[in-house]
């Protein structure tokens, strides 16, 4: 179902594909997929399906002469070891989170390593809000700095909620640096018109299996009252019909809890995959060819299609116009940043090229007297 020109000029790689929810929304905005790569078997099927491409199974058997050249490097990096609940479910397990994470965590760098050998003339990079706070801001920072590293002078980071384009708050945080060091400016992510509501997304008629049965009616209020005593937020979400929800996530195959449809006389129900496609801003030819159970999964990791598009539009006006001459936007890698009227922690950065931001907060390393990197956050809408 690829939405470009097979003579569209611009070209880029889909690399943590998914099911190709990146891959749409650059395609809308006229760019042409050459490569792909993703190892879920079951995304696999699904994006098989819908783009007739075979991705690449291993990113870590992938090397730069594998890669055809490419004007645009696109990766959805995976997001469990800097979000909340990754980080959370991580430590309650004992376990290392953030580049601690011997597997997901340490995928950045085969991104590092591509980015640095190819030398795409732009790269996109999409990840949960999560990582602009993760060790208190130092994962960030020294991500800036490896990319700066890897020969991008200029990188800018923004917050993007998808609320102006489908009935749902889900707010991801993109990456973008350009070869040339024009500084990038992010779209305002708005939508067009009024935000969409959530019943307009809404099935006529749902099966009935999808409304939750009485014992887990009952036992949700008293686990989220139980959370709430405990002073953590998590419950259940009985939706408004007429605003949006909260962020789809991959657990929503458990129990929906976090997004529940109120029913007249009944008890309320679960989204259907059909729902999710929507939410998540697919459109509705985009097939759905695996277990519901799957289908919860792929729609609850993947990425809100317009909001992609609106990104990659944006970057496809760099690469087509004229080129400006880079901004300076001296990096304090201590103050805090703003974020609308938010604060983050300041970029604290690994001193040493090699180390990681320590888990305890600490920097690993010796002093480093380089200069500081260049970075742009922009905020939440």
């Amino acid at each position: 179902m690829s939405t470009h020109s097979d003579n569209s000029s611009l070209t880029f790689v889909d690399l943590f594909a998914g099911i190709g929810g990146m891959r749409l929304g650059f395609e809308q905005a006229g760019f042409r997929c050459v490569f792909s790569c993703e190892r879920d078997k079951w995304a696999q099927k699904t994006y098989i399906s819908n783009f007739g491409d075979t991705p690449w199974s291993d990113i870590n058997d992938l090397t730069a002469a594998h890669l055809p050249d490419h004007d645009v490097l696109v990766a959805g990096f995976p997001c469990q070891p800097f979000s909340i609940a990754g980080v959370a479910k991580k430590a309650s397990l004992g376990r290392e989170h953030g580049f601690r994470d011997e597997g997901q965590g340490r995928l950045f760098f085969k991104l590092e390593e591509l980015i640095r050998e190819k030398q795409p003339k732009a790269f996109v990079l999409e990840n949960v809000r999560g990582l602009a706070t993760h060790n208190r801001g130092r994962t960030l920072g020294w991500i800036l700095r490896r990319l700066r590293r890897a020969g991008y002078e200029n990188v800018s980071v923004g917050l993007a909620n998808a609320r102006g384009y489908v009935p749902q708050n889900r707010v991801r945080l993109f990456i973008v640096g350009l070869r040339d060091n024009a500084e990038f400016e992010f779209p305002p992510f708005e939508g067009s018109g009024l935000p969409p509501r959530l019943r307009d997304i809404l099935e006529v008629n749902p099966d009935p299996r999808f409304t939750i049965t009485d014992r887990l009616w009952a036992y949700l209020p008293a686990y989220a009252e139980r959370h709430r005593q405990r002073g953590n937020g998590f419950g259940f979400g009985l939706a408004d019909l007429d605003g949006a929800t909260r962020t789809l996530s991959a657990r929503y195959h458990k129990d929906g809890a976090e997004i529940l449809i109120p029913q007249e006389g009944k008890n309320p129900r679960r989204l259907t995959p059909t729902e999710c496609r929507r939410l998540m801003g697919f459109p509705e030819e985009f097939k759905i060819v695996v277990s519901n159970t799957q289908a919860y999964r792929q729609f609850g990791n993947s990425v809100v299609v317009p909001v992609v598009a609106e990104l990659a539009a944006r970057v496809k006006e760099y690469l087509d116009g004229p080129r400006t001459t880079a901004i300076e936007c001296p990096l304090d890698e201590t103050a805090p940043l703003e974020v609308g009227t938010r604060e983050l922690p300041g970029l604290g950065l690994a001193k040493d090229e090699g180390s990681l931001p320590s888990a305890t907060g600490g920097d690993d390393g010796a002093a480093d007297p380089g200069r500081p990197g260049r970075a742009r956050l922009v905020g939440v809408r």
